[in-house]
Order: structure tokens, then C-alpha cells, then sequence
């Protein structure tokens, strides 16, 4: 199992500096990793950092709160792809979400979708923070949005991936749309579990740990 074409080399940190970005793009041009994903501030610096090579740029929409308006999380998203990320990994609106507005959740996603034409979107929905009722609910939004994934964490909440939660994400999503299990994956163990499990993708800032390890 080539851990490496699995891993999203993460760098979300609020003080993260442009020296920082640099570095973790010549990182994962070393280890192979498939993307990187930073906050969308610095998509362009890290697009121009990976030009030529095969790893993906993904950049966070409305995070990590996914409070954002709606407007805003489309122009960021659009912004990104134009400043050459591949990939948007979105965070769901939980507020309204757990407040049963789901055709404003769904729209919302919806919209992002249409804005970044045939560019890869993953939605976060924030397990910890959801019952297991909430996690189907935003499973099955987020299909019938248009997303190509459905991703467990930020990071930045109480908890992280979990097996259990992916595994209910896989029940829920089906076949047609892929899980990225990110939040607390620390080491090749689990890593190789989620994938195991079902993930097509593992988000971790320990990308570097992980692969060393194999």
C-alpha cells in the first residue's frame, strides 16, 4: 500500500507563513504525496510552488467554522481556482444544518459546486460536533449537491476521524462518492486502517511520520 498517493500533506495552522507553504509543497514534491491542502490565502504561492509536478493543490473554503455566507464561500472557492487549486474542501454549515435547513445547506454546497466547474469538491462535515442522525443527513446533502467527497474533520474541532464515523459515511454515500478521513491520523497504523476501511483519502499534517515509518 503506497500510503503517500493517499495522503493530503495538510498546513492549516493560523500562523503558518509563506515560508512555511513553501515548504510543505517541497515536501511533498519529495515524498509524492497527492496534494497539498492549505488555507486559500496562499493557493496561488503553493500552485506556483508544485507547477509541473503531479501533486494537487486543495484549499479550504468557509473554514474552518463553515459559518461563512454562502456568497462569500462561493467567491472563495471560485478565487481558489483561479489562483490553481484542483480541489475545494469546503466546511457544511452545521448551524443550519442542525437547525433542519437542509434545502439552504444543500443549496448552499450546490452553489460552491457550480463555481468551480469540474474542480474536485470535498465537504466537511465535522463529525464531532454531529449525531450519527446529523452525519447521514449531511452524507446525503452533500451527494445530492454534487460533491465528489465527503470528509470527516477540520482539525480545528473536539475530535477527529474516527473508524466508526467512516464507516457510516461509506454506508451512507454509497459507491459514487469517495470519504477523506482527516482530523487526529498521526500514524501509519491508522492511516493504513482508514484505508483499509474504505477512505479514498487521508488529510494529516503528519504525512511526513507516517510515510517514514513504512
Amino acid at each position: 500500500m503506497e500510503l503517500q498517493r493517499y495522503i493530503d500533506h495538510t498546513l492549516l495552522s493560523p500562523t503558518a507563513t509563506p515560508e512555511d507553504v513553501v515548504q510543505l509543497c517541497e515536501e511533498a514534491k519529495k515524498y509524492h504525496f497527492y496534494a497539498v491542502c492549505v488555507n486559500s490565502c496562499y493557493v496561488f504561492l503553493a500552485s506556483n510552488e508544485l507547477l509541473n509536478t503531479p501533486v494537487k493543490v486543495a484549499a479550504t473554503v468557509g473554514f474552518p467554522l463553515g459559518a461563512a455566507s454562502s456568497k462569500s464561500k462561493r467567491s472563495e472557492a471560485k478565487r481558489a481556482i483561479k489562483d490553481g487549486a484542483h480541489e475545494i474542501d469546503m466546511v457544511m454549515n452545521l448551524g443550519l444544518l442542525k437547525a433542519h435547513q437542509y434545502k439552504s445547506v444543500r443549496e448552499e454546497i450546490t452553489a460552491v459546486k457550480e463555481s468551480i466547474g469540474e474542480a474536485v469538491l470535498k465537504v466537511i462535515i465535522e463529525t464531532c460536533f454531529l449525531t450519527d442522525e446529523e452525519k447521514r443527513i449531511a452524507c446525503n446533502i452533500a451527494v445530492k449537491a454534487g460533491a465528489h467527497y465527503v470528509k470527516t474533520s477540520t482539525g480545528f474541532g473536539t475530535g477527529g476521524a474516527t473508524r466508526d464515523d467512516v464507516a457510516l459515511m461509506l454506508e451512507e454515500v454509497g459507491p459514487a462518492v469517495k470519504v477523506k478521513a482527516s482530523g487526529g491520523i498521526k500514524d501509519a497504523a491508522a492511516a493504513r486502517a482508514f484505508i483499509t476501511l474504505g477512505a479514498s483519502r487521508i488529510g494529516t499534517s503528519s504525512g511526513i511520520a507516517i510515510v517514514s515509518e513504512t
